[in-house]
């Protein structure tokens, strides 16, 4: 009997991460679960077959765990990634440093494919300290393994989000939403089809040293979106444009809270379109017919309209 092959996955718990490993679980992969915290991997354990997901411990300030990780695996794929640092530096060393290292890991190790997600606007000479070290992780990662597949999504979404759902729980407590940077574009893709993409990626040769921008078929400014949310919660909330210079003082403070509600870096990105780029290659590229919004968002935006249910008013 032939066996499986291995697919490790950084990043495995997270969002994204979910959907990956079910769906290379369902072609049959063996899966490294690689993570910082393997109990809070656990439910990532019933996705597959008895003992074909794995958790690891594998955090990427620890190269000898990672490298353990990636040994004798065929496939790796890099899901790792943060929306604010906790700490001064960690958007170098997770998602510049850290993309590097299991690059050049991965490489030496062997490993036939690697697909590393990177975002939309990834830009080494951003002002922002996210996109920067995306576009420089994208750099490490081109030099340490060329035929990398680097897939760039817009805002992901999806029933575990952190935008629609952030949005969503705001306008059932808030008597209005801010609204910063209210004209910026936004195209934002249905995680489902993100995990989909990683797998194309993977069986189809021709995606090797390629970068495929992820939107989905609806472009909506910062303001279109919050109202969207708006009518789906049944909520009748004012949208406050905010200037630049009071977001700039809401961020100093709120980027010093638990949960990190908006950083100064965010405002950054903000200002610039996260759309996909002309000419790019996009999912439509891989086979992919992109998911609309309203197919997904509604059914769980549900549960913060008054009741946690029904139909918006």
């Amino acid at each position: 009997m032939a066996s499986r092959k291995i697919a490790t996955v950084f990043g495995a718990s997270g969002f994204i991460g979910r959907y990956v490993v079910k769906r290379l679980a369902d072609q049959g992969y063996m899966v490294r679960a690689a993570m910082r915290d393997t109990e809070a991997g656990a439910f990532l354990r019933p996705l597959g077959g008895v003992g074909q997901i794995v958790p690891l411990y594998a955090p990427l300030d620890n190269e000898a765990a990672v490298r353990r990780s990636v040994e004798s695996a065929d496939v790796v794929v890099n899901l790792v990634g943060i929306l604010a640092e906790r700490r001064r530096g960690d958007f170098e060393r997770v998602q510049h440093a850290g993309a590097g290292m299991i690059a050049r890991l991965a490489a030496a190790g062997g490993v036939a494919r690697l697909i590393q997600i990177s975002a939309i606007g990834a830009d080494p000479s951003s002002a922002s300290q996210y996109a920067r070290s995306k576009g420089a992780g994208e750099i490490a990662v081109r030099a340490a393994f060329p035929t990398a597949t680097i897939l760039r999504p817009s805002i992901v979404f999806g029933p575990e989000d952190q935008f629609f759902n952030r949005f969503g729980a705001m306008a059932a407590i808030s008597p209005a939403l801010p609204v910063v940077e209210g004209n910026t574009r936004f195209q934002p893709v249905y995680v489902g089809d993100v995990a989909q993409a990683v797998m194309a990626a993977l069986a189809q040769p021709d995606t090797m040293g390629q970068t495929y921008e992820l939107g989905g078929p609806d472009i909506e400014t910062f303001r279109a979106l919050m109202a969207y949310i708006l009518h789906e919660t049944g909520r009748h909330r004012a949208l406050i444009a905010l200037p630049r210079w009071l977001a700039g003082v809401q961020a100093s403070v709120l980027e010093h809270l638990p949960g990190k509600l908006l950083t100064r870096d965010q405002l950054l990105l903000l200002r610039h379109d996260n759309v996909v780029s002309p000419g790019a290659l996009t999912l439509a590229s891989l086979g992919i017919t992109p998911t609309p919004i309203r197919l997904i968002v509604p059914d769980y935006l549900r549960r913060y309209r008054v009741g946690g249910k029904g139909k918006p008013s």
